[in-house]
C-alpha cells in the first residue's frame, strides 16, 4: 500500500474502510513522482450536475488521491444527512474510498450528530494527517468557525513537528481563516508563524469558490474554484468564478498545480498554473481583452 496515514481520535469502524488496507507506521511510503486532485466545494446551492461533470474529468486522469476541501452534502438536516452521505457513495462510484481524502466543511458538520456521521463516511475524524512518499498532508477542522481554534493550532503545531522531515507539506481546510491576514499582507499570525518555521509551502481553502492565490514569505495561499457549489459576485472567470478543479503533479519534491475549468459541454475549457492567479483573480496578461 502506497500511503502512510495518521490519525487522532480515531473514528469507529465505518463503510469506506471496509475498502481501505492503510498503512499505520511512521515511515513515509509511495513513490517520489505522482499526479493528486484537489477538489472544492461540491455543495453550497448545487448546480445541478456540475459537480458529476468535474469529478468525470479529474477522475480521467487517474489520480493516485483525491482532496476535498469540504462542502460535501448540502447538509444542517441531521434526519437528511445519511442518504446524502449515500449520494456522495454513488457519484464516487467505484473510486478507492481510501484515495478519497475529505476536509469537514460547513456543509458537513452542523451538529454533534452530523459530526458522527462525517467520521463514519469519511473514514476519519474531522482532523488527521496522512503521508504520500514525500509529501504530507494536514487536515484541519474550521467547519463549525471562521476561525481555526486554539485546538486545531495545537493539532496543527504537533502534527508539523511529528513530522518535520517531509518535504513537501500541505495545510487543508474548509474556510480560509487566513484570508484577510493575507489580503493585508500580515504574516503574524499563529497559522503563518507555524507554516514558516516547518516549511509548509502550500494553505489551501475552499468555501469562497473563488480561485485566488496569495504568496507571503514564500508560503502560497490557495483558495480553490467551486466544483458545484454556486458561483458568487459578477462571476466572470477572470475574477476566479468558474467550476473546475485543481491537478497537482509532485515530481522530485516540487509541486506543479493546474487549474482546469470545466465549462459546460461545448464550451472552451481553459487550464492554467498557480502563479497564473493571484488576490484579484487572473494576471491581467492572461485575460482576454475588452
Amino acid at each position: 500500500m502506497s500511503f502512510c496515514r495518521r490519525t487522532w481520535l480515531l473514528a469507529p469502524a465505518v463503510f469506506w474502510l471496509a475498502f481501505a488496507g492503510f498503512v499505520f507506521s511512521g515511515q513515509p511510503a509511495g513513490p517520489g513522482d505522482f499526479h493528486f486532485v484537489i477538489l472544492g466545494d461540491r455543495t453550497g446551492e448545487t448546480q445541478g450536475d456540475t459537480f458529476q461533470r468535474v469529478w468525470s474529468e479529474a477522475g480521467a486522469g487517474n489520480p493516485v488521491f483525491v482532496v476535498t476541501v469540504g462542502d460535501t452534502i448540502q447538509g444542517f438536516q441531521d434526519a437528511s444527512a445519511e442518504s446524502e452521505w449515500h449520494e456522495v457513495e454513488r457519484i464516487f462510484g467505484s473510486y478507492r474510498r481510501d484515495r478519497l481524502f475529505l476536509t469537514p466543511g460547513n456543509h458537513d458538520i452542523w451538529s454533534p450528530a452530523s459530526e458522527k456521521l462525517f467520521s463514519k463516511y469519511a473514514g476519519h475524524p474531522p482532523h488527521y494527517s496522512f503521508d504520500y512518499g514525500p509529501a504530507h498532508f494536514t487536515i484541519l477542522d474550521n467547519s463549525r468557525s471562521d476561525e481555526l481554534s486554539a485546538e486545531e493550532i495545537r493539532f496543527l503545531e504537533a502534527d508539523l513537528k511529528a513530522h518535520a522531515s517531509q518535504s513537501l507539506k500541505f495545510i487543508v481546510s474548509h474556510r480560509p481563516s487566513w484570508l484577510f491576514n493575507a489580503v493585508a499582507a500580515h504574516t503574524d499570525f499563529p497559522l503563518h508563524r507555524l507554516a514558516r518555521q516547518y516549511g509548509v509551502q502550500y494553505v489551501i481553502a475552499g468555501h469562497l469558490h473563488e480561485m485566488l492565490h496569495f504568496r507571503l514569505e514564500g508560503v502560497d495561499y490557495i483558495s480553490v474554484p467551486s466544483a458545484g457549489g454556486h458561483l458568487r459576485g459578477n462571476q466572470k472567470y477572470e475574477d476566479g468564478w468558474f467550476f473546475g478543479y485543481i491537478g497537482v503533479d509532485v515530481k522530485q519534491n516540487k509541486a506543479n498545480f493546474r487549474v482546469h475549468e470545466v465549462p459546460l459541454p461545448g464550451q472552451p475549457r481553459r487550464v492554467t498554473g498557480l502563479n497564473d492567479w493571484g488576490p484579484a483573480g487572473l494576471a491581467a496578461s492572461l485575460q482576454a481583452p475588452g
